[in-house]
């Protein structure tokens, strides 16, 4: 049996400038961090003894003799495209619910690359993790989604992450000693609302580069503004920042905000928060905000069935924590 472990991600600046329509022609860049909650896909060989081939465990339980008659989408075409012909069965588990702006998609694809490749016996890199990733979901499933989640996950830590127009990715780790201060001024807010990404991003992405373009321009230049708060332990200005990139988001299209998302933002600004933003594309999900400690237990005792996920920013990208083939 093999077991992955790939972490979610929290972006914090430049969403957006890593939709390839985007980068190629302009660059793009991000800020953002990988956390300690974590998507866990096992696999192993299936004995020829059943009666199926396939067993695919996530929020139904799979047992066919087909690789085309599988119905989880990323598992069918991840297999397919790898040409994977043995028996196999997989199962998935994750720490957050999918569909809630936490890179969970693109964990998964990672963590399934990951592990499929380890059954072959076959090393990649972060990079080449990641760039098989991007290719699968961008190529392979077609999907309207960025490259900043895909890079996450395989290389893990707090970093910043600069598209060029040629499509090559660089990564630039960021070490400061105001990492943890800031994590602890940090909330993860569960809104209860799921929606699919890729439908919110088609509705908008298509016009970055044109009418849209000035915006994301903006998202830009809050990444380098970001680094250098955290860099001099500015960390309210860093709050307050993520209040202005919030702002021009929602400028991108109407859908990534609603009534619900809108009123806990404005009651979490009235009780101490200085900022904050739906993680993602938008629309629903996960809220980060940001508030200063010594505020958040006050603030948290006045939730009503809002749900707050404590995480500490993590270190390690996507890894093979059982081999036991």
């Amino acid at each position: 049996m093999i077991i992955s472990k790939t972490p979610y991600r929290i972006s914090f600046f430049g969403g957006g400038s890593d939709y390839y329509s985007w980068y190629k022609k302009n660059g793009g860049k991000v800020l953002s961090t990988t956390i300690d909650k974590y998507i866990y896909i096992s696999c192993r060989k299936l004995p020829k003894f059943f009666d199926h081939k396939y067993r695919i465990v996530w929020s139904r339980i799979e047992n066919v003799k087909k690789v085309e008659k599988i119905k989880h989408k990323v598992v069918k075409n991840i297999l397919l495209h790898n040409k994977i012909n043995d028996g196999l069965e997989i199962h998935y588990d994750g720490d957050l619910p999918s569909k809630s702006g936490m890179g969970s998609s693109s964990s998964f694809s990672v963590g399934l690359i990951k592990a499929l490749n380890e059954f072959k016996n076959i090393k990649l890199s972060k990079i080449q993790l990641a760039n098989k990733a991007i290719y699968f979901e961008q190529k392979i499933l077609k999907e309207v989604v960025g490259s900043q989640d895909q890079v996450a996950a395989a290389f893990g830590g707090f970093n910043k992450i600069l598209f060029n127009k040629k499509g090559g990715i660089k990564i630039k780790k960021i070490n400061s000693k105001y990492l943890k201060p800031l994590n602890s001024n940090l909330l993860l807010i569960y809104t209860g609302i799921q929606r699919n990404a890729e439908k919110i991003a088609k509705k908008y992405v298509y016009n970055l580069i044109d009418k849209k373009k000035r915006n994301i321009e903006r998202i830009i230049e809050y990444v380098d503004e970001g680094e250098k708060l955290l860099k001099n332990g500015n960390l309210n200005d860093f709050g307050k920042l993520l209040h202005e990139s919030w702002k021009e988001k929602k400028l991108l299209n109407n859908t990534i905000t609603n009534k619900k998302i809108d009123e806990l933002y404005n009651f979490a600004l009235k009780n101490g928060c200085l900022g904050g933003k739906l993680l993602g594309a938008g629309s629903g999900g996960f809220m980060l905000l940001y508030m200063e400690k010594h505020k958040q237990s006050k603030f948290l005792d006045k939730l009503n069935k809002i749900v707050n996920v404590p995480f500490k920013f993590s270190s390690v990208g996507s890894s093979i924590i059982l081999n036991s083939k």
